[in-house]
C-alpha cells in the first residue's frame, strides 16, 4: 500500500460496525500435548466511506475478535464513495492476492465474494463489480481490497491536482 494515498481517520469520532471475516484455530504442539489458540480477522467500517481491518490472536474466540476490532480501529482509511459506487476502476495487490474492483450502475449490488464483500459493504459501497484473482486466502484478499480502495481518488482531488475545474475532469 502506498502511504501517500491513505487518509487515516480517528476511531473515536465515528460509529463503527464490525464484520468477522474468518476465525482459524491454531494448534501448538508441546511436550505436554496440544495447546489451541484462535486468530480472527475483522473488518470495521461506518458504511459511509471509512473502513479498516485488524487481526486478533487469543486463547478464546471472543477475545481474538475483540483484539481484532481494536487492531482494526487503528488502521482506518477514508474511501471516496460516489452515489453508492466507486469513482473509477482499481486494482489492489497484497502477497498472492490480487483484486480488481470496477464501478457499477445503481441497483447492481455488491458483486463480490466472501472477504471482499465484507470490506466493500463496511466501506458503504452498495454497487460494485469485483473479481479476486490469485490467492483466496482471506488475509491476502482483505489486504488487497483495502489496497485497491486506498488507491482510489475522488474527482475533486483530481481536479485540484490538475489545476482545473471539476466539470472539466468529468467531460475530459
Amino acid at each position: 500500500m502506498s502511504t501517500s494515498n491513505i487518509r487515516s481517520v480517528k476511531a473515536s469520532e465515528i460509529e463503527l460496525k464490525d464484520r468477522l471475516v474468518g476465525v482459524q484455530r491454531v494448534a501448538k504442539v508441546t511436550k505436554g500435548g496440544r495447546t489451541f489458540s484462535f486468530s480472527a480477522i475483522v473488518v470495521v467500517g461506518d458504511e459511509n466511506g471509512i473502513v479498516g481491518y485488524g487481526l486478533g490472536k487469543a486463547k478464546e474466540v471472543s477475545e481474538a475478535i475483540a483484539k481484532g476490532i481494536d487492531d482494526a480501529k487503528k488502521s482506518l482509511i477514508k474511501v471516496p464513495v460516489l452515489k453508492g459506487t466507486i469513482p473509477h476502476e482499481s486494482e489492489g495487490k497484497f502477497g498472492g492476492g490480487l483484486v480488481y474492483i470496477k464501478p457499477a450502475s445503481h441497483g447492481t449490488g455488491v458483486i463480490a465474494g466472501g472477504a471482499m464483500r465484507a470490506v466493500l459493504e463496511s466501506a458503504g459501497i452498495t454497487d460494485v463489480l469485483a473479481k479476486s484473482k490469485g490467492s483466496s486466502n482471506p488475509h491476502n484478499v482483505v489486504k488487497a481490497t483495502i489496497d485497491a480502495l486506498a488507491n482510489l481518488r475522488d474527482p475533486a482531488t483530481v481536479a485540484h491536482h490538475r489545476g482545473m475545474n471539476l466539470s472539466r475532469v468529468f467531460n475530459g
